[in-house]
């Protein structure tokens, strides 16, 4: 390992920034190695030995590739240990302490606990290292946390505590910079949210700092370090879940064209007028074993979750997410169930794809879906090269045209289908852009004629 030094004779690498600086670390551990956050690939291009030891406080979730499962196995069965605290290690350490990984403090036992199970509650949005990677977002469980103690200390009234993790919850974090939110809240909560802002900032109420500190603090008191055993070999494939779902599935259909079951979920997603109905149900059914499974009903999981009472009504910040009829006709304690399954990754870091493609393989019109796949790629090669498809996140704004309709809005209409945004769904739509120009074409001409 490069160089990498030692603290009572275990030699410590630690990957931190924004949570902590540099100098941050240095200060506990004056002789660590203090590393960028971990991205994909960053741990096995180290050289581990047993007795080394690796602090895992902060990770990219957005500009690379997350840190992998399968590297920080990898380094388990190489005999170092694996300490995860704060960001993204409390959350790869609740995954995986089953297999030797060590997760230490509040953010740990609170995604361990279930508490917490969003990749989004610990992911922030930073400036470059040459800055020190400047925090330019908030981070939703320094939130959690900072209305909580605002609540106990008086400083912050309850009510306004819960509309400001509402009105948070509801943004992506890459959008939780604190104008993000203060314009998300009315007038009313502004003075209690720069309260939170003053107080986080200030490291009172900074969690993941509190976390990583304590960590740090553990690691550096704890004496001389002796290699423990080595991790045992864990069946893992340390791919994706996406990638999974599609090598487990992709079949050839004709010669040199190949698709998998997401292929065919896309094409239900996309076509199909009924597939809203079944997404929501499908959504709501695994809602309800989230919520049995923590011993709760739905409403009160649901309620827990965002933070609202289910009496009061919504936030006008969470307005975007239903239909005007939704709106003016359903209980506040429907619109909270209907949001957490139109949101669904800003609560819960359970994939829903699964459970929604058995009930569509059990569905009579499967194989109608998989045809509907087969002439998207047939309509592709018989247009090639007439017929040019746009770039994704243009294919997606012409593609909402489909969903248009009076009082409902391209965000709700997205989520009804399980697409986060224009982003997801530009992703999913080029394969389909030949089939439906044709479609398009053949339903103008019969309305001429």
């Amino acid at each position: 390992m490069n160089g990498a030094s030692s603290v009572s004779g275990a030699r410590v690498v630690v990957y931190a920034g924004p949570t902590l600086s540099a100098a941050d670390v240095r200060a506990v551990l004056p002789e660590a190695d203090v590393r960028p956050p971990a991205g994909r690939g960053d741990l096995l291009a180290e050289q581990w030995h047993p007795g080394d030891v690796v602090v895992v406080l902060d990770g990219y979730f957005r500009e690379r590739r997350s840190v992998g499962h399968k590297e920080i196995l990898q380094v388990l069965t190489e005999g170092a240990e694996v300490i995860g605290a704060a960001s993204m290690g409390a959350l790869r350490a609740a995954e995986l302490a089953p297999c030797g990984m060590r997760g230490l403090g509040t953010v740990f036992s609170m995604y361990a606990s279930g508490e917490i199970d969003g990749d989004d509650e610990v992911g922030v949005l930073h400036g470059p290292a040459e800055m020190g990677y400047p925090a330019l977002t908030a981070a939703l469980v320094n939130l959690r946390y900072g209305c909580k103690e605002g609540v106990e200390s008086d400083l912050i009234p309850p009510g306004a505590g819960r509309r400001i993790l509402a009105a948070a919850a509801a943004l992506p974090f890459t959008h939780r910079g604190w104008k993000d939110i203060e314009g998300a809240l009315d007038e009313e909560d502004h003075d209690s949210l720069w309260t939170l802002e003053e107080m986080i900032a200030s490291g009172v109420w900074d969690l993941k700092r509190l976390d990583a500190l304590a960590a740090l603090r553990a690691l550096a008191g704890r004496g001389a370090v002796t290699p423990g055993p080595v991790a045992p070999e864990v069946p893992f494939t340390g791919i994706s879940r996406t990638q999974s779902l599609v090598r487990r599935t992709r079949r050839e259909h004709a010669p040199g064209r190949w698709m998998s079951d997401l292929d065919v979920l896309d094409a239900a997603r996309l076509f199909d007028e009924g597939y809203p109905a079944l997404h929501e149900e499908v959504l709501t059914g695994l809602l309800e074993e989230l919520a049995g499974s923590r011993g709760m009903t739905l409403a009160t999981y649901a309620r827990a979750k965002i933070g609202l009472d289910g009496r009061s009504p919504l936030p006008d910040s969470l307005a975007r997410w239903f239909t005007e009829r939704e709106r003016e006709e359903l209980p506040a304690a429907e619109l909270i169930r209907l949001l957490m399954v139109r949101v669904w990754p800003v609560w819960q870091s359970v994939d829903w794809r699964p459970a929604v493609l058995a009930r569509l393989r059990d569905s009579e019109r499967w194989e109608e879906w998989c045809a509907l796949v087969a002439a998207a790629d047939g309509a592709s090669e018989e247009t090639r090269p007439r017929l040019v498809v746009p770039p994704p996140q243009m294919c997606a704004k012409l593609f909402l045209r489909h969903w248009q309709g009076r009082g409902t809005s391209p965000d709700v209409e997205m989520a009804r289908r399980g697409f986060t945004g224009t982003d997801v769904l530009g992703a999913a739509v080029p394969r389909f852009f030949a089939l439906d120009a044709l479609r398009g074409r053949e339903r103008r001409g019969a309305a001429a004629r």
